[in-house]
Order: C-alpha cells, then sequence, then structure tokens
C-alpha cells in the first residue's frame, strides 16, 4: 500500500509536535515547512523545508516545488497569511484540507464576516469600523485588526484613553482595525468537523480555562445552543471543509456571540483528537478515499487539555542526523 504523504506548514505552531506524532503512529510520511529553520516540526517531521514567508512572491512556488519534489499528497496549512495561496493548488492536483476559498476569504476579513453572521441572523457582538466607533463611542469593547491571527494586536478597552494609547502604540489605517462590544461571559473554542459534501460531521465545543496568546488550558463541554449556531454557520456560509468558532457564551442570558472564525484547524486540535473525534485523519480519509473511508463517533465530555512544554534532549550526531531532512529552499 501506498503511504501518504502529508505536508503540514507553520510547523513552528504548538499543535504541529503533537500532530506529527499522531500521524506518524497511523503510518503517515510527514513534511514539514516553516520561516523559521529552528521550527520544531521541522526536526520531528520526515522532510523539512524552510520556505520564504507567505507575503514574499517566492512562496507558491516555493511549496508547489516542495509538494512536486516529495509527491505530497494532502496539504494542511496552519498559518492564516497562508491559506488562500495554497487553496490554489487543489486545482493542480493535490488535496488543500481546507474550507471553500470563498468562506477563507470571509473569515479572514473579520468585520466582513461579522457583517455575513449578523446578515443571517447569527448573534455577534456589536462590530464597527474604527471610525464609527469614534463616532459612537461605547465602552467597555475589544480593538483588534480587521485582518491577523491569534490574539496579535486584541486588546480590551476602558474608556478613550485607553483607545488613544492602543492608537499610539499600533499605528495602522483607521479602517484597519475593528472594535468589538464587549460580552461578559465564558469564551469557547469550537471544532467543527465538515467535507465537501457539507454535512457536519461532529462539533466539539470546548471551554477556555486559560489563554496567553493560545490557549493553555481548556475542557471539552456539550452545548446545544452552540452546537446549533455551528450547525447554522455552515448551513449559510458553506465552509464545506474544517472550521474553528471562537466565541462568547453570555454569562446572563446562555446565548453564544461569535466573535472570530479560522477558516482551518485551530491549536486546540489535539484536544479534539483526544476526545474521540481524530478531525485531522478522519478528513484526510474522507478526502482521499470518500466519504464512507472514515466515520465520526461520540466524544468525551470533560476532558482537559492541559498545554505545556516537553524539554527533549538528542546527542549531538542525532541532531545532525535530524538536520539532514531539512533544506533551505528548493534548488
Amino acid at each position: 500500500m501506498k503511504q501518504i504523504k502529508v505536508l503540514l506548514t507553520g510547523a513552528g505552531g504548538v499543535a504541529v509536535p503533537g500532530l506529527i506524532e499522531s500521524l506518524h503512529a497511523r503510518g503517515y510520511f510527514i513534511v514539514a515547512t516553516d520561516i523559521d529553520p529552528y521550527a520544531a516540526g521541522l526536526y520531528l517531521a520526515d522532510k523539512g523545508y524552510v520556505i520564504p514567508r507567505a507575503d514574499a512572491r517566492e512562496f507558491l512556488p516555493a511549496i508547489r516545488g516542495v509538494c512536486r519534489k516529495e509527491h505530497v499528497d494532502v496539504i494542511v496549512p496552519l498559518v492564516d497569511e497562508e491559506l488562500i495561496q495554497v487553496l490554489d493548488l487543489e486545482a493542480e492536483g493535490t488535496t488543500v484540507l481546507l474550507p471553500r476559498k470563498e468562506f477563507v476569504t470571509t473569515c479572514l476579513d473579520k468585520y466582513r464576516l461579522m457583517e455575513r453572521l449578523k446578515g443571517h441572523g447569527i448573534r455577534v457582538p456589536g462590530t464597527t469600523l474604527l471610525p464609527d466607533h469614534e463616532i459612537h463611542p461605547s465602552y467597555p469593547a475589544i480593538i483588534k485588526p480587521r485582518r491577523g491571527r491569534g490574539s496579535r494586536d486584541v486588546c480590551r478597552l476602558e474608556d478613550r484613553d485607553d483607545l488613544l494609547r492602543y492608537l499610539s502604540s499600533h499605528p495602522s489605517l483607521p479602517d484597519q482595525l475593528i472594535v468589538q462590544e464587549f460580552i461578559e461571559g465564558v469564551e469557547f473554542t469550537v471544532s467543527v468537523v465538515v467535507w465537501r459534501d457539507g454535512e457536519v460531521q461532529a462539533v466539539v465545543p470546548k471551554e477556555i480555562l486559560s489563554k496567553k496568546g493560545v490557549t493553555r488550558m481548556a475542557v471539552t463541554r456539550r452545548n446545544a445552543r452552540i452546537e446549533e449556531t455551528c450547525h447554522r454557520i455552515q448551513h449559510s456560509l458553506r465552509a464545506d471543509g474544517p472550521f474553528n468558532v471562537q466565541l462568547m457564551l453570555d454569562g446572563h442570558t446562555g446565548e453564544p456571540f461569535i466573535f472570530e472564525i479560522n477558516p482551518r484547524f485551530s491549536t486546540t486540535i489535539s484536544l479534539t483528537m483526544a476526545a474521540g473525534i481524530d478531525e485531522l485523519h478522519g478528513l484526510i480519509s474522507q478526502a482521499l478515499g470518500g466519504r464512507e473511508a472514515y466515520h465520526f463517533t461520540e466524544w468525551t465530555e470533560g476532558l482537559v487539555l492541559f498545554r505545556r512544554t516537553l524539554d527533549e534532549f538528542w546527542t549531538e550526531p542525532s541532531l545532525e542526523e535530524r538536520s539532514t531532512r531539512i533544506e533551505e529552499l528548493l534548488e
């Protein structure tokens, strides 16, 4: 049987070492890429490549070259800036484990996403572009880049002085910043498992217990309102691929308010998989072998993710051996 080759981008991500270990256990050959030559995933994968940044002209040719040289079957992009370009490789016969391009484009523009969701009657925090907020200010509020990832440059504002301090330290065009209503409640990150036929095969809500940039501690929680909202998102926007919903569960009404959607696997994919929904292997199987190639079952509630740094030690010869698997650029 042919060994399936999977390319993971963003090899320095916190979830990548666990993903590589899981995929190796299932017999996959792993190729990893990153802009950082010291990204951990490059040394754990079967082959690693240091590539240009996503905004460089050389990025897409480099990814394309890796795919051709290594005969990659499936690409799993994990970096927001890379998603749109990598999707173009689907037309060249490589399976890309992402939602459809229109959905990805919508989600990467946070203001456009909020407008689309609101138009479909899905609850979102009040969201305005910065110039509109300054006409009718309201606090507390959350300010963030219109396009950005993770929790970068996201800040809670208590008053106008906070806003002025933020603007002085984060120079940006006014229409590239959005201000969102602050929702008092509990934050959730939710894995939604979908593939090209559009059926939602699993929804796994995870209550965030601790977050510093990425989720540090979370626990799986069943919640009918969250599940129903995620089904509505898929029905309304047609992701037809894996996505991650970030929301606040209103502390007074229990209603979910969507504040972001990541059109890719999230860093809490490890918790989803540990709870019983192996969304990565399952969707790879369906993408290559059809819907009947894999069936998702039930998942475990009350499972806690405790994210920590794990030190690993190699001898110098072992490091040199691993380093031979990494290439700076394709010839």
